[in-house]
Protein backbone atom coordinates (compact mmCIF):
# COMPACT_ATOMS: atom_id res chain seq x y z
CA UNK A 1 0.00 0.00 0.00
CA UNK A 2 1.04 3.71 -0.86
CA UNK A 3 2.26 5.77 2.54
CA UNK A 4 0.20 8.49 2.83
CA UNK A 5 1.86 11.53 3.99
CA UNK A 6 -0.08 14.82 5.40
CA UNK A 7 0.43 18.41 4.06
CA UNK A 8 1.49 20.97 6.64
CA UNK A 9 -1.14 23.33 8.22
CA UNK A 10 -0.98 25.82 4.97
CA UNK A 11 0.19 23.55 2.17
CA UNK A 12 3.83 24.15 2.70
CA UNK A 13 6.56 23.95 5.62
CA UNK A 14 8.31 26.76 6.62
CA UNK A 15 11.98 27.06 7.13
CA UNK A 16 13.82 30.24 8.01
CA UNK A 17 16.99 27.92 9.65
CA UNK A 18 20.17 29.44 8.05
CA UNK A 19 21.72 26.58 7.23
CA UNK A 20 25.09 27.12 5.24
CA UNK A 21 28.02 27.70 7.44
CA UNK A 22 29.11 30.49 5.56
CA UNK A 23 25.73 32.57 4.93
CA UNK A 24 25.36 31.88 9.10
CA UNK A 25 28.70 33.75 8.93
CA UNK A 26 28.30 36.43 6.46
CA UNK A 27 24.65 37.14 8.34
CA UNK A 28 25.99 37.46 11.97
CA UNK A 29 28.70 39.74 10.75
CA UNK A 30 25.84 41.78 9.11
CA UNK A 31 23.23 41.47 11.88
CA UNK A 32 26.35 43.24 13.95
CA UNK A 33 25.46 46.60 13.13
CA UNK A 34 21.52 46.21 13.45
CA UNK A 35 19.69 47.36 16.00
CA UNK A 36 19.49 45.01 18.75
CA UNK A 37 16.03 43.96 20.19
CA UNK A 38 16.35 41.77 23.04
CA UNK A 39 14.37 39.12 23.62
CA UNK A 40 13.17 36.38 26.03
CA UNK A 41 12.84 32.39 26.88
CA UNK A 42 9.53 32.48 25.15
CA UNK A 43 10.23 34.82 22.12
CA UNK A 44 13.10 32.34 22.00
CA UNK A 45 11.25 29.04 21.40
CA UNK A 46 8.62 31.13 19.40
CA UNK A 47 11.55 32.13 16.98
CA UNK A 48 12.58 28.44 17.01
CA UNK A 49 9.13 27.09 16.23
CA UNK A 50 8.29 29.73 13.57
CA UNK A 51 11.78 28.98 11.97
CA UNK A 52 11.77 25.17 12.00
CA UNK A 53 8.21 25.25 10.84
CA UNK A 54 6.34 23.69 13.75
CA UNK A 55 4.18 26.94 13.25
CA UNK A 56 3.52 26.84 9.72
CA UNK A 57 2.46 28.77 7.96
CA UNK A 58 3.72 31.41 10.34
CA UNK A 59 6.85 32.78 9.03
CA UNK A 60 7.29 35.54 11.81
CA UNK A 61 5.59 37.07 14.63
CA UNK A 62 2.07 38.40 13.47
CA UNK A 63 1.12 41.56 12.54
CA UNK A 64 -2.18 43.43 13.38
CA UNK A 65 -4.26 41.94 10.84
CA UNK A 66 -3.43 38.63 11.51
CA UNK A 67 -3.48 39.15 15.62
CA UNK A 68 -7.00 40.61 15.21
CA UNK A 69 -7.73 38.29 13.07
CA UNK A 70 -6.67 35.26 14.90
CA UNK A 71 -7.92 36.17 18.96
CA UNK A 72 -11.07 37.51 16.94
CA UNK A 73 -12.19 34.92 14.55
CA UNK A 74 -9.93 32.26 15.32
CA UNK A 75 -8.48 32.97 11.82
CA UNK A 76 -5.44 34.59 10.15
CA UNK A 77 -6.14 36.95 7.73
CA UNK A 78 -5.90 34.75 4.85
CA UNK A 79 -8.97 32.50 6.43
CA UNK A 80 -7.08 29.48 7.23
CA UNK A 81 -7.46 28.51 11.00
CA UNK A 82 -5.10 29.61 13.32
CA UNK A 83 -6.28 29.82 17.18
CA UNK A 84 -3.65 31.36 19.46
CA UNK A 85 -1.82 34.75 18.51
CA UNK A 86 2.19 34.47 17.96
CA UNK A 87 3.56 37.81 18.79
CA UNK A 88 6.55 39.96 19.87
CA UNK A 89 6.19 41.88 22.56
CA UNK A 90 8.16 45.27 23.26
CA UNK A 91 7.58 47.86 26.09
CA UNK A 92 6.74 51.49 25.14
CA UNK A 93 10.10 53.11 25.31
CA UNK A 94 11.45 50.22 23.19
CA UNK A 95 9.02 50.49 20.77
CA UNK A 96 9.95 54.42 20.64
CA UNK A 97 13.19 53.22 18.88
CA UNK A 98 11.90 51.05 16.75
CA UNK A 99 10.83 52.08 12.93
CA UNK A 100 8.93 49.96 10.56
CA UNK A 101 10.47 48.46 7.12
CA UNK A 102 13.95 48.10 8.72
CA UNK A 103 15.85 44.66 10.14
CA UNK A 104 16.47 44.17 13.60
CA UNK A 105 18.82 42.14 15.26
CA UNK A 106 17.15 39.89 17.60
CA UNK A 107 19.19 38.98 21.00
CA UNK A 108 19.11 36.49 23.39
CA UNK A 109 21.34 36.64 26.46
CA UNK A 110 23.59 39.19 24.71
CA UNK A 111 23.88 37.24 21.12
CA UNK A 112 22.67 37.38 18.22
CA UNK A 113 20.11 34.66 17.35
CA UNK A 114 17.76 35.98 14.82
CA UNK A 115 16.96 38.63 12.60
CA UNK A 116 13.84 40.52 12.05
CA UNK A 117 12.21 42.79 9.00
CA UNK A 118 10.01 44.69 11.10
CA UNK A 119 6.78 45.23 9.13
CA UNK A 120 4.85 46.95 11.72
CA UNK A 121 4.19 47.84 15.68
CA UNK A 122 1.29 48.45 17.01
CA UNK A 123 -0.34 48.59 20.28
CA UNK A 124 -3.94 46.42 21.40
CA UNK A 125 -5.61 45.59 24.66
CA UNK A 126 -4.78 42.74 27.06
CA UNK A 127 -8.37 42.43 28.51
CA UNK A 128 -9.63 42.01 25.41
CA UNK A 129 -7.33 39.11 24.26
CA UNK A 130 -7.15 37.64 27.77
CA UNK A 131 -11.06 37.22 27.04
CA UNK A 132 -11.15 36.11 23.92
CA UNK A 133 -8.12 33.84 24.39
CA UNK A 134 -8.68 32.29 27.44
CA UNK A 135 -11.75 32.98 28.17
CA UNK A 136 -11.28 34.89 31.71
CA UNK A 137 -9.50 38.51 32.56
CA UNK A 138 -8.42 36.90 36.01
CA UNK A 139 -4.48 37.46 36.85
CA UNK A 140 -5.05 34.21 38.40
CA UNK A 141 -4.59 32.13 35.44
CA UNK A 142 -1.28 32.01 34.34
CA UNK A 143 -1.45 32.81 30.69
CA UNK A 144 -3.83 35.75 31.56
CA UNK A 145 -0.77 36.75 33.73
CA UNK A 146 1.72 36.34 31.83
CA UNK A 147 -0.24 38.34 29.43
CA UNK A 148 -0.66 41.49 31.77
CA UNK A 149 3.16 41.41 32.52
CA UNK A 150 4.33 41.69 29.32
CA UNK A 151 5.00 44.75 26.80
CA UNK A 152 2.17 47.45 25.48
CA UNK A 153 3.36 47.04 22.11
CA UNK A 154 3.78 44.36 19.75
CA UNK A 155 6.42 43.92 16.85
CA UNK A 156 5.61 41.72 13.52
CA UNK A 157 7.63 40.90 10.83
CA UNK A 158 9.43 37.96 9.04
CA UNK A 159 12.48 36.33 10.88
CA UNK A 160 15.05 34.34 10.34
CA UNK A 161 17.15 32.02 12.82
CA UNK A 162 20.80 32.81 12.74
CA UNK A 163 21.57 30.57 16.23
CA UNK A 164 19.53 27.57 17.10
CA UNK A 165 19.21 27.32 20.38
CA UNK A 166 20.58 24.26 22.96
CA UNK A 167 18.08 21.99 23.80
CA UNK A 168 18.64 20.13 27.35
CA UNK A 169 16.87 16.86 25.63
CA UNK A 170 18.74 16.65 22.40
CA UNK A 171 18.61 13.56 22.19
CA UNK A 172 14.87 13.35 21.81
CA UNK A 173 14.76 17.08 19.81
CA UNK A 174 13.34 16.91 15.79
CA UNK A 175 12.22 19.19 13.72
CA UNK A 176 9.16 18.72 11.97
CA UNK A 177 11.08 17.93 8.76
CA UNK A 178 13.13 15.53 10.83
CA UNK A 179 9.91 14.01 12.31
CA UNK A 180 8.39 13.64 8.92
CA UNK A 181 11.49 12.07 7.65
CA UNK A 182 11.70 9.38 10.84
CA UNK A 183 7.95 8.36 10.11
CA UNK A 184 8.68 7.95 6.58
CA UNK A 185 11.58 5.49 7.74
CA UNK A 186 9.32 3.63 9.79
CA UNK A 187 6.78 3.63 7.22
CA UNK A 188 3.96 5.43 9.11
CA UNK A 189 0.78 6.88 7.42
CA UNK A 190 -1.27 6.76 10.45
CA UNK A 191 0.03 8.60 13.56
CA UNK A 192 -1.48 10.28 16.43
CA UNK A 193 -0.01 12.45 18.85
CA UNK A 194 0.09 12.91 22.12
CA UNK A 195 0.35 16.06 23.79
CA UNK A 196 1.77 16.35 27.49
CA UNK A 197 2.56 18.52 30.57
CA UNK A 198 2.42 16.29 33.37
CA UNK A 199 3.87 12.59 33.72
CA UNK A 200 1.99 9.99 32.06
CA UNK A 201 -0.54 8.06 34.31
CA UNK A 202 -2.76 5.38 33.77
CA UNK A 203 -5.57 6.92 32.01
CA UNK A 204 -3.19 8.63 29.28
CA UNK A 205 -1.29 5.22 29.09
CA UNK A 206 -5.07 3.83 28.15
CA UNK A 207 -6.11 6.32 25.88
CA UNK A 208 -2.92 6.19 24.04
CA UNK A 209 -3.28 2.41 23.39
CA UNK A 210 -6.45 2.79 22.31
CA UNK A 211 -5.42 5.37 19.82
CA UNK A 212 -3.06 3.11 18.74
CA UNK A 213 -4.76 0.20 18.21
CA UNK A 214 -6.14 1.88 14.98
CA UNK A 215 -2.63 3.31 14.34
CA UNK A 216 0.35 2.82 12.69
CA UNK A 217 2.14 4.41 15.15
CA UNK A 218 2.41 6.83 18.69
CA UNK A 219 3.94 9.73 18.77
CA UNK A 220 4.74 11.18 22.71
CA UNK A 221 5.26 14.93 22.58
CA UNK A 222 5.73 16.73 25.66
CA UNK A 223 6.40 20.00 25.61
CA UNK A 224 9.77 20.71 27.63
CA UNK A 225 9.89 24.81 27.58
CA UNK A 226 8.05 27.09 30.57
CA UNK A 227 5.09 25.67 32.74
CA UNK A 228 3.91 26.93 35.66
CA UNK A 229 6.08 26.04 38.94
CA UNK A 230 3.94 23.53 40.23
CA UNK A 231 3.92 21.20 37.25
CA UNK A 232 6.70 18.67 37.48
CA UNK A 233 10.25 19.49 35.96
CA UNK A 234 10.65 18.26 32.11
CA UNK A 235 13.69 16.40 32.61
CA UNK A 236 11.89 14.13 35.30
CA UNK A 237 8.73 13.67 32.93
CA UNK A 238 10.53 12.72 30.37
CA UNK A 239 12.49 10.09 33.08
CA UNK A 240 8.39 8.81 33.61
CA UNK A 241 7.98 8.41 30.02
CA UNK A 242 11.21 6.49 29.13
CA UNK A 243 10.47 4.07 32.02
CA UNK A 244 6.90 3.56 30.83
CA UNK A 245 7.52 2.86 27.18
CA UNK A 246 10.42 0.38 28.50
CA UNK A 247 8.62 -1.68 30.15
CA UNK A 248 4.93 -0.72 28.59
CA UNK A 249 4.99 -0.01 25.33
CA UNK A 250 6.10 -1.94 21.66
CA UNK A 251 9.24 -0.15 20.66
CA UNK A 252 9.01 -0.33 17.09
CA UNK A 253 5.37 1.44 17.34
CA UNK A 254 6.52 4.63 19.66
CA UNK A 255 8.34 8.05 19.16
CA UNK A 256 9.23 9.57 22.09
CA UNK A 257 10.18 13.46 20.80
CA UNK A 258 10.78 16.77 23.10
CA UNK A 259 8.43 19.65 22.22
CA UNK A 260 10.20 22.78 22.90
CA UNK A 261 7.44 25.26 23.31
CA UNK A 262 5.86 26.29 26.25
CA UNK A 263 2.41 25.91 27.64
CA UNK A 264 -0.26 29.19 27.53
CA UNK A 265 -3.32 27.51 29.43
CA UNK A 266 -5.70 28.10 26.54
CA UNK A 267 -7.99 25.41 27.05
CA UNK A 268 -9.95 24.97 23.97
CA UNK A 269 -8.03 27.13 21.54
CA UNK A 270 -4.98 25.78 22.78
CA UNK A 271 -6.29 22.11 22.04
CA UNK A 272 -6.53 23.04 18.47
CA UNK A 273 -3.55 25.08 18.43
CA UNK A 274 -1.22 21.42 19.50
CA UNK A 275 -3.05 19.87 16.73
CA UNK A 276 -2.15 21.94 13.88
CA UNK A 277 1.24 22.26 14.99
CA UNK A 278 1.41 18.14 15.73
CA UNK A 279 -0.34 18.17 12.01
CA UNK A 280 3.36 19.75 10.60
CA UNK A 281 5.03 17.51 12.77
CA UNK A 282 3.07 14.96 10.52
CA UNK A 283 0.70 13.52 12.78
CA UNK A 284 -2.53 12.58 10.87
CA UNK A 285 -4.73 12.03 14.28
CA UNK A 286 -4.63 13.95 17.90
CA UNK A 287 -5.78 12.51 21.15
CA UNK A 288 -8.08 15.30 22.84
CA UNK A 289 -8.81 13.89 26.27
CA UNK A 290 -10.55 15.67 29.48
CA UNK A 291 -9.80 19.66 29.88
CA UNK A 292 -6.98 19.31 27.37
CA UNK A 293 -4.62 22.23 27.84
CA UNK A 294 -6.85 23.52 30.84
CA UNK A 295 -5.94 25.12 34.36
CA UNK A 296 -8.01 25.38 37.41
CA UNK A 297 -11.95 25.66 36.98
CA UNK A 298 -11.31 28.00 33.82
CA UNK A 299 -12.87 25.49 31.27
CA UNK A 300 -15.53 23.07 30.43
CA UNK A 301 -14.30 19.58 31.25
CA UNK A 302 -14.87 18.69 27.69
CA UNK A 303 -14.93 22.49 26.32
CA UNK A 304 -11.72 21.46 24.62
CA UNK A 305 -13.18 18.88 22.45
CA UNK A 306 -16.31 20.79 21.49
CA UNK A 307 -14.10 23.73 20.13
CA UNK A 308 -13.53 21.22 16.93
CA UNK A 309 -16.90 21.34 15.93
CA UNK A 310 -16.81 25.18 14.85
CA UNK A 311 -14.27 24.26 12.01
CA UNK A 312 -15.14 21.78 8.60
CA UNK A 313 -12.80 18.54 8.96
CA UNK A 314 -11.69 19.69 5.57
CA UNK A 315 -10.05 22.84 7.21
CA UNK A 316 -7.69 20.70 9.72
CA UNK A 317 -7.32 17.84 8.00
CA UNK A 318 -5.84 16.40 10.88
CA UNK A 319 -8.19 14.01 12.98
CA UNK A 320 -9.37 14.67 16.22
CA UNK A 321 -9.48 11.72 18.51
CA UNK A 322 -12.02 12.55 21.24
CA UNK A 323 -11.68 10.16 25.05
CA UNK A 324 -13.51 10.94 27.90
CA UNK A 325 -11.90 10.23 31.46
CA UNK A 326 -10.72 7.34 32.18
CA UNK A 327 -10.47 5.35 35.41
CA UNK A 328 -10.10 1.40 36.24
CA UNK A 329 -13.21 -0.26 37.07
CA UNK A 330 -12.67 -3.29 39.93
CA UNK A 331 -15.80 -4.75 38.14
CA UNK A 332 -14.34 -4.83 34.55
CA UNK A 333 -10.92 -5.67 35.91
CA UNK A 334 -9.44 -2.94 33.30
CA UNK A 335 -9.22 0.71 32.46
CA UNK A 336 -12.54 2.08 30.66
CA UNK A 337 -14.60 5.03 30.46
CA UNK A 338 -18.63 5.95 31.38
CA UNK A 339 -18.60 4.89 27.28
CA UNK A 340 -17.36 1.51 28.30
CA UNK A 341 -18.46 0.29 31.58
CA UNK A 342 -21.53 -0.35 32.60
CA UNK A 343 -20.40 -0.02 36.56
CA UNK A 344 -21.62 1.60 39.26
CA UNK A 345 -18.63 4.50 39.70
CA UNK A 346 -18.37 2.58 43.53
CA UNK A 347 -16.07 -0.26 41.82
CA UNK A 348 -14.10 2.49 40.05
CA UNK A 349 -10.68 3.67 40.73
CA UNK A 350 -10.12 7.68 40.69
CA UNK A 351 -7.63 9.30 42.72
CA UNK A 352 -7.89 13.34 42.15
CA UNK A 353 -4.49 15.14 41.14
CA UNK A 354 -4.57 16.77 44.41
CA UNK A 355 -5.09 13.24 46.06
CA UNK A 356 -2.21 11.69 44.22
CA UNK A 357 0.44 14.32 44.75
CA UNK A 358 -0.28 14.14 48.61
CA UNK A 359 0.41 10.52 48.08
CA UNK A 360 3.78 11.37 46.27
CA UNK A 361 4.94 13.61 48.77
CA UNK A 362 4.38 11.10 51.80
CA UNK A 363 6.68 8.86 50.12
CA UNK A 364 3.29 6.46 49.31
CA UNK A 365 2.97 4.88 45.86
CA UNK A 366 -0.59 5.29 44.55
CA UNK A 367 -2.80 2.36 43.64
CA UNK A 368 -1.30 0.61 40.74
CA UNK A 369 -4.33 1.35 38.88
CA UNK A 370 -3.53 4.99 39.17
CA UNK A 371 0.43 5.10 38.66
CA UNK A 372 2.58 2.49 37.35
CA UNK A 373 4.94 1.84 40.80
CA UNK A 374 8.13 2.70 38.19
CA UNK A 375 6.67 5.94 37.64
CA UNK A 376 5.39 6.34 41.17
CA UNK A 377 9.31 5.62 42.31
CA UNK A 378 10.58 8.34 40.00
CA UNK A 379 8.18 10.80 41.39
CA UNK A 380 8.56 10.36 44.62
CA UNK A 381 12.48 10.70 44.37
CA UNK A 382 12.03 14.21 42.34
CA UNK A 383 9.73 14.77 45.51
CA UNK A 384 12.05 13.68 48.08
CA UNK A 385 15.34 14.90 46.45
CA UNK A 386 13.48 18.50 46.09
CA UNK A 387 12.12 19.10 49.61
CA UNK A 388 16.06 17.50 50.63
CA UNK A 389 17.45 20.85 48.75
CA UNK A 390 14.87 23.30 50.49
Amino acid sequence: MKRFEISPHGGRLVDRVIKDAEEKEYLMKSAEHLKKLKIGEKHLSDLEMIATGAFSPLDGFMTKKDYESVIEDMRLHSGLVWTLPITLDVSNDVAMGIQENTVAALTFNQKIVGTMQIEEKYTYNKEKEAQLVYHTKDKEHPGVRNLYNQGNVYIGGKITMLDTPKHNFSKYFYTPEQMRALFKEKNWSRIVGFQTRNPIHRAHEYIQKCALETMDGLLIHPIVGWTKKDDIPADVRIKCYEKLIEHYFPKDKVVLAAFPTYMRYAGPREAVFHALVRKNYGCTHMIIGRDHAGVGNYYGTYEAQEIFNEFEVVELIIIPMMFENAFYCKKCSSMATKKTCAHDEKFHVSLSGTKVREMLRAGEKPPKEIMRPEVSEILINYIKNANEKK
